[in-house]
């Protein structure tokens, strides 16, 4: 299993490059095939003096993929949503997005892919083709209960009135669309 947060406020958790390079260090590190691909990989780049480009990091990302009689291997992006889409050809996000498409289009029947986002249209419109399942969390009953636990616990916790505590609860739950 690996796993990949995109976080807006890091600046080393929201880029393509950033998602590759995790994913494989991460299946490198629990896997001796992998961490052989791996380490082929850096020493056809001069053992460290030439940085691999994206291109040969998603092929070996997809080698290991693609290792004979592997267990099933789960890779989980949260929150592709905070993933930047500026205006550009291609931004960071389409280009994570061509990425999952091009490792779903494998067929491998070993990979299984999750990724987490607030409802974006490009993101939606991109995954839905493709989706096997597909799970709409902030309309979900539990979701809602959870967040509004949660600022409970929180605004319970202030040295605030009682009629400003309740005000901020009932204001902020209602208004969390499950977010």
């Amino acid at each position: 299993m690996a796993y990949f947060y995109f976080d807006f406020k890091s600046v080393n958790a929201k880029h393509p490059h950033d998602l590759i390079s995790s994913l494989l260090y991460q299946l490198s590190a629990r896997s001796p095939p992998c961490r052989d691909i791996l380490s082929g990989l850096y020493k056809a780049h001069g053992s460290g003096k030439t940085p691999p480009c994206d291109l040969a990091l998603v092929n070996c990302l997809k080698q290991m993929f693609s290792l004979p009689g592997r267990r099933p291997i789960y890779i989980v992006m949260d929150a592709l949503d905070e993933c930047p889409d500026p205006s550009g050809i291609p931004s960071p996000r389409k280009q994570v997005l061509h990425l999952v498409k091009e490792l779903i289009e494998l067929g491998l029947p070993n990979l299984y892919i999750c990724v987490t986002s607030r409802r974006e249209d490009d993101i939606r419109y991109a995954f839905e083709p493709m989706a096997s399942h597909r799970v709409i969390l902030h309309k979900q009953r539990g979701q809602k209960e959870d967040i509004s636990e949660y600022v409970r616990f929180i605004v319970y916790n202030m040295r605030w009135k009682k009629k400003d505590k309740d005000f901020v609860v009932k204001t902020l739950s209602e208004r969390s669309d499950g977010m």
